[in-house]
């Protein structure tokens, strides 16, 4: 299975669907939350959600469905990568709540090779992401940029795909 992309491989106008999609539980945003230090009680607080707010339920934390929906795509998109140099948009469109499943997919939108460095070029995407009902929640655009195959192939020793490392030989331990 491939993971990720050589520049020569990526299409303007391809559309690459991520599989599988994610449900957001209450936890994982909780916990993403909590990790990033975002309490706003929109997120936390199901009483203030409840009450105070237009939803009348939490909304995930719109940071976690981008993060989610980027780590989607790195199969796909970036799993190659040598940098991401850019996020240059990033709206969401439409609320999250717990429960929701994502997915997302991406469109390649330009492709150019570097100016400097012949071994590479930065490819344009745009990720959108989608609830269950279809509803667009998410939308992002993104340069990445990616190794050419040929120098990639030159660039590890023979006989050494970089696709499939090797393992040492499992050995049993020794009883005592």
């Amino acid at each position: 299975m491939q993971f990720g992309r050589y520049y020569e491989e990526f299409e303007v106008g391809a559309v690459y669907r991520h599989w599988p999609g994610k449900t957001v539980t209450e936890y994982d945003d909780h916990l993403f939350c909590l990790l990033t230090m975002n309490h706003h009680p929109l997120h936390m607080d199901a009483h203030y959600a409840a009450t105070a707010s237009q939803f009348k339920r939490n909304v995930v934390v719109g940071n976690y469905i981008y993060s989610l929906l980027l780590g989607m795509s790195v199969p796909d998109v970036s799993g190659k990568a040598i940098a991401n140099l850019e996020v240059e948009s990033l709206r969401h469109v439409a609320p999250t709540f717990h429960g929701d499943t994502i997915y997302g997919e991406t469109t390649v939108l330009d492709k150019r090779e570097s100016g400097s460095k012949p071994d590479r070029g930065v490819v344009s995407v745009q990720t959108r992401g989608y609830n269950q009902d279809g509803t667009m929640v998410c939308v992002f655009r993104r340069k990445v940029m990616v190794p050419k195959r040929e120098y990639a192939a030159s660039a590890v020793p023979d006989g050494v795909d970089p696709e499939r490392p090797s393992f040492p030989e499992p050995r049993l331990p020794e009883s005592r």
